[in-house]
């Protein structure tokens, strides 16, 4: 095993745990905490890709700005502890079955689709390939369906973490 190969299994497993944590934590600024922290594993996983200029981008935007802007947030609104909630009878399955779902298309996609169908172009040559908005479209929907639909899934959570934070109980009465 080479060095580069070690130090990236290092890295991903600090970005797996991070991630994790970010997720398990019942306190919001530490899961925001953990969530700085696995930005700045993806910045490193950018500086070992080549792209120096994206892995600042990401510490200074996401891990800079929007994390800073979370934490005023979270504190502004006084939920450092989410509180406990009563969980719908039909949340529990219902997630269960989502899940397995979106599994199954995550297997499906990394096993039947994800397999390499040509070879690899480095990205000097392959700048002037799309010529197109359509065919452009078409590849981002084709061959990086996997990729697009993880971001829109953290994006929905995103969206839905934000809403959970700054909903209040109405209590009737």
């Amino acid at each position: 095993m080479s060095l580069e190969l070690i130090f990236f299994l290092v890295l991903a497993l600090a970005s797996v745990v991070t991630a994790f944590g970010m997720l398990l934590s019942r306190n919001a600024i530490y899961s925001a905490l953990y969530l700085v922290m696995n930005f700045i594993t993806v910045a490193i996983f950018y500086l070992m890709l080549g792209a120096p200029f994206i892995a600042m981008a990401q510490i200074t935007v996401y891990a800079g700005a929007i994390m800073v802007l979370f934490l005023f947030v979270i504190m502004l609104l006084g939920a450092e502890r989410l509180p406990d909630t009563q969980v719908l009878p039909y949340q529990k399955w219902l997630a269960r079955v989502l899940a397995f779902i979106l599994v199954v298309e995550t297997g499906y996609m990394l096993l039947v689709r994800g397999k390499p169908q040509g070879e690899i172009i480095p990205p000097e040559a392959s700048a002037n390939m799309v010529d197109s908005l359509r065919e452009m479209g078409m590849t981002l929907f084709n061959e990086y369906l996997l990729p697009f639909e993880v971001t829109s899934v953290l994006l929905l959570v995103a969206m839905v973490g934000a809403i959970v934070l700054i909903r209040k109980d109405k209590k009737v009465g």
